[in-house]
């Protein structure tokens, strides 16, 4: 199974696995989260456009766009939620980047968008800010309506965007196929893909928006400490440069930023 059928294979896994609940939960009269659809639109449909933009593009440009989501942030943050631009938050972004484009954007020089991929990954972090930010401010009841709907929607979104990947996500896959990717997508399904989105839209209402888009950036260290250790991926100067630099932008944040509930 490609990577493509993957992504589809994973939402709808998961979708699967949480409507029991959700139909058990609207049987006690309870939300499942469509109150929180646009939520759900942002954020699903982000998701998908990141894991996809590495099917069109190069994985260190799929990276480097995606992880503007900083920028996007902070910027909505600035704007949305009139909450004021603080020196601590200049000088986290100025070494979230500088690390991110040591590690993988060198090769890249200037990131302008040049590929459909491209386009993909700056889409996928603006929209996956926004959601954050609109989780923010509706501060769902709990995390399993705004799980389902995410889930919802990035299936929705997946489906949606194969007339224009049809190329790039490979052969539909066949029954046989799936039967023996099958033990391996439940696992990614539920004990990657669930808890860590769960996690991720539990945090923007807790440490706001911006701080949200930083620690993101973590996924890059731990992404190329992992592969240095599985893989023949090389951990030089730039690698310990930039994932120092990214660590020290969450230092820098966490230490210094305000909560949400205290600012404004």
């Amino acid at each position: 199974m490609t990577g493509g059928w993957g992504t589809i294979a994973q939402y709808l896994i998961a979708l699967a696995v949480l409507t029991p609940l959700a139909i058990w939960r609207l049987m006690q009269g309870k939300d499942i989260g469509f109150r929180h659809w646009l939520c759900g639109l942002l954020v699903g449909s982000g998701m998908v456009f990141y894991s996809n933009s590495f099917l069109v593009t190069d994985v260190v440009r799929a990276l480097i766009f995606f992880y503007m989501t900083p920028v996007w942030a902070t910027l909505i943050e600035a704007i949305f939620l009139k909450r004021p631009l603080g020196w601590p938050r200049v000088v986290s972004i100025a070494l979230a980047l500088s690390g991110l484009w040591i590690v993988v954007g060198l090769e890249v020089g200037l990131p302008l968008p040049t590929k459909l991929g491209d386009y993909f990954g700056l889409i996928g972090g603006l929209l996956v800010a926004a959601g954050a930010a609109r989780t923010e401010i509706e501060k769902p009841a709990g995390v399993f309506p705004l799980l389902y709907i995410i889930m919802l929607f990035a299936l929705l979104a997946a489906v949606a965007q194969y007339p224009l990947l049809r190329g790039s996500l490979g052969s539909v896959p066949s029954t046989e196929d799936l039967l023996k990717s099958l033990p391996l997508l439940l696992g990614i399904t539920l004990l990657f893909v669930i808890p860590t989105m769960a996690i991720l839209m539990w945090s923007p209402p807790k440490i706001g928006t911006g701080v949200f888009g930083i620690l993101m950036l973590s996924e890059v260290v731990f992404g190329v400490i992992s592969a240095a250790i599985f893989t023949a991926e090389p951990f030089g100067w730039r690698e310990i440069t930039g994932t120092t630099l990214i660590v020290l932008a969450g230092i820098v944040e966490i230490v210094l930023h305000k909560s949400p509930n205290n600012v404004g």
